[in-house]
C-alpha cells in the first residue's frame, strides 16, 4: 500500500509494520468536502462505523434532513429511515475506498456497517437483517458488523458461509475471541466447500481495548495496586494476538488459507485513550504488527499523523509480562477479569442500543416519523 501513497506518513509506516490504519468515523460532509479522500491519501485504508457515530452525524448537521423528509413522506418509519441513511453513507464510503480495495487485493479498503443493535440477542432476526443489508448494498467492499454475543456466533458463521464479509464487533475477552475465530473458520470452510471465491470474502474480529482499562483501573486503585493501572488493556490485546497466531496455525485453518482464504485479522477498536493522564497513542503504538487492524477516531488519527512514532512491531513485545499481569497480578489484586469482560459486553450492547434509540428520536423530531 505504501507505493500508492505519495507521502510516507505515520499511517503508511503503521501499514509497513503490518497494521492497517482504519478510521472509526463517518459523516456525510466527508464525501462533499473530500475529507475521507484526504484521509485515504494520507494512508487510511478502511472505515468503521457504529450507531453512536451515525447518531452524532445525523443530529449535528442538516446534511441528512432532505433525505429524512423524503423517506418519511414515502411512509418509512424511523428505523427504516435510519438504516437507509446508514446504507447510503456506507455505500459512498465504500466507493471512495474502492481503489484501496483493488490495490490491496481485497485485504483492505473495507467499510463497515452495523446491524440493528437491538437484535444482539436474537440470532434469527440478526441473520435476516444481515441478508437484507447485504442485498441492499451493492458494493463488494462492505463488511456487516455482527456483535460477538453468544447469540451472535451462529449468525457470524452463517453469514460467512453465505459469502458475507463480516466485522465481528464488541469482543472483550480472549475466550469469546476464540469462539469468534472458530465460528469464522466453520463458516469460511462451508463457503469454500460450496465453491465460493475466497478472494471476495473478508473478516475482522474487533477487540475493544480501552474500555478494559476504564473498568479495571478503579478496581486496582481500590486494591492498592494503582501501579498496574493502564496496563491491562494492552496486555490482554497482546495475548489476543498470541491466540490469533495459535488459531491461524491450526491444521484446519492452514488448509483453508492454502485454498486462498484470508485470515480473520484481529482489529483493535476503542483505541482512543479515555484517561487524559495516559499517552494519546497508548492503544495504537503498543499494538503494531503483522495481520492487524487499528481503527481510530479522527482525533487519534490526527495525533498519529502529527506525533506518532511507529518504528517497530510492538504487539509481540513483552508477552511474558502481559501474561503475568493477566493471569497472576490481576487475580492477586482481586480483579475478576471474566466478570469484568462479561459486564463490558452487556454494557457495550446497551450503549449501542441507547445510541440507536437516540437516533430514532432525532429522526422523529426531524421528520415526524413513527418508531
Amino acid at each position: 500500500m505504501a507505493e500508492s501513497v505519495p507521502n510516507r506518513t505515520n499511517l503508511v509506516r503503521m501499514a509497513e509494520l503490518g497494521t492497517s490504519p482504519w478510521i472509526d468515523n463517518i459523516t456525510r460532509d466527508w464525501f462533499e468536502n473530500g475529507k475521507l479522500a484526504e484521509l485515504v491519501s494520507q494512508g487510511i485504508v478502511g472505515l468503521t462505523s457504529n450507531p453512536a457515530i451515525f447518531a452524532a452525524a445525523i443530529a449535528s448537521t442538516e446534511l441528512y434532513d432532505a433525505q429524512i423528509k423524503r423517506l418519511s413522506e414515502q411512509g418509512m418509519n424511523s428505523r427504516s429511515i435510519a438504516l437507509e441513511l446508514a446504507k447510503s453513507d456506507i455505500s459512498q464510503a465504500a466507493q471512495v475506498l474502492a481503489p484501496v480495495f483493488e490495490a490491496t487485493g481485497h485485504k483492505d479498503g473495507w467499510a463497515s456497517i452495523e446491524v440493528d443493535p437491538d437484535l444482539a440477542y436474537q440470532a434469527q432476526e440478526t441473520m435476516s437483517a444481515v441478508r437484507a443489508m447485504r442485498k441492499a448494498i451493492s458494493e463488494p467492499n462492505v463488511m456487516i458488523k455482527i456483535p460477538a454475543t453468544p447469540d451472535g456466533l451462529g449468525p457470524i458463521e452463517e453469514a460467512i458461509s453465505e459469502g458475507v464479509s463480516v466485522n465481528v464487533t464488541l469482543i472483550f475477552s480472549i475466550e469469546r475471541y476464540r469462539e469468534v475465530f472458530a465460528a469464522f473458520l466453520r463458516g469460511a470452510t462451508r463457503f469454500l466447500e460450496s465453491g465460493g471465491d475466497p478472494s471476495r470474502l473478508g473478516s475482522v474480529a474487533s477487540f475493544f481495548v480501552s474500555r478494559l482499562d476504564t473498568a479495571i483501573d478503579p478496581l486496582l486503585v481500590q486494591a492498592g495496586r494503582g501501579d498496574l493501572a493502564g496496563m491491562a488493556a494492552v496486555a490482554q490485546a497482546k495475548l489476543a494476538y498470541v491466540a490469533f497466531r495459535e488459531m491461524a496455525a491450526m491444521p484446519e485453518a492452514a488448509e483453508a488459507f492454502a485454498r486462498g482464504l484470508r485470515p480473520q485479522r484481529p482489529l483493535f477498536a476503542s483505541t482512543s485513550t479515555k484517561n487524559p493522564a495516559y499517552p494519546k497513542l497508548l492503544y495504537v503504538e503498543n499494538l503494531l504488527g503483522p495481520d492487524t487492524v487499528n481503527t481510530m477516531p479522527l482525533a487519534t488519527v490526527e495525533e498519529m499523523l502529527a506525533s506518532g512514532d511507529p518504528r517497530r512491531q510492538t504487539v509481540t513485545e513483552s508477552v511474558t509480562e502481559a501474561r503475568r499481569l493477566i493471569e497472576e497480578q490481576l487475580p492477586a489484586a482481586g480483579v475478576d477479569l471474566s466478570a469484568v469482560t462479561s459486564e463490558l459486553e452487556v454494557a457495550g450492547v446497551e450503549a449501542f442500543s441507547k445510541s440507536w434509540a437516540g437516533l430514532m428520536s432525532e429522526i422523529e423530531k426531524k421528520a415526524g416519523a413513527r418508531a
